[in-house]
């Protein structure tokens, strides 16, 4: 079997996305925390070394080092037979949710969380914008919810994973009250939650965390 590395911090929902779903497959892997708040994605070697692009996660395969969440999802999917799609129309329903999530839910929702929560000073009007962004995608989602067990239907599929990562995290960083708002995201929250074998971002992920300035 592969053997996987993991370059990652805890407050990152994409590096939580690839650890939740090699754990759901009954995979291991080797953590790797990176200092992403003392900026070092951001170096000339580390993106030489590591990953051009200036971005964690990075999964290492049997020491091949892979990026961008959304395509690791699928290959994981396909490689361990779980998660994915079974027909033509629910791949592209898949690919449509998974697709949504990376330019609108994750887009909007990792950049609020960390300027909410995880700078020290930010701009009000910023803010007012991307919440305001953020309750129409929720609002879209919910509705989609209330007739749907999970993202395609009544199975779980990375598209699911993918989307619940950075709204699992803890209301104090995002703000939000799932239960209170938008009740059928809770209730597919916590039908993520029951999968055997699922743990939240903070017990898969160890290590220094970011200063929370929202608390």
């Amino acid at each position: 079997m592969p053997s996987y590395r993991l370059h990652y911090f805890p407050e990152s929902g994409n590096s939580y996305k690839l650890a939740l779903m090699l754990t759901l497959c009954g995979e291991r892997f080797e953590p790797v925390w990176t200092d992403f708040g003392g900026g070092v994605t951001r170096t000339a070697e580390w993106r030489k070394s590591v990953n051009e692009m200036g971005e964690i996660p990075v999964l290492e395969v049997d020491g091949v080092k892979m990026t961008q969440t959304a395509p690791l999802l699928l290959k994981l999917a396909e490689q361990y037979g779980r998660f994915g799609a079974e027909t033509a129309d629910e791949n592209f329903e898949l690919l449509r949710w998974l697709f949504w999530d990376n330019h609108k839910l994750t887009g909007y929702m990792a950049t609020y969380r960390f300027m909410r929560a995880f700078t020290e000073k930010n701009d009000p009007q910023v803010l007012k914008h991307f919440r305001r962004r953020l309750e129409d995608f929720l609002g879209i989602l919910d509705g989609h919810l209330q007739h749907n067990e999970f993202a395609i239907g009544t199975r779980p599929t990375v598209a699911d994973i993918s989307m619940m990562a950075y709204l699992h995290y803890p209301s104090d960083e995002h703000g939000f009250d799932f239960a209170e708002s938008y009740p059928a995201i809770h209730a597919w929250l916590g039908r993520m939650a029951a999968l055997p074998g699922w743990k939240p971002a903070y017990e898969l992920l160890p290590g220094k965390r970011m200063t929370n300035y929202a608390k």
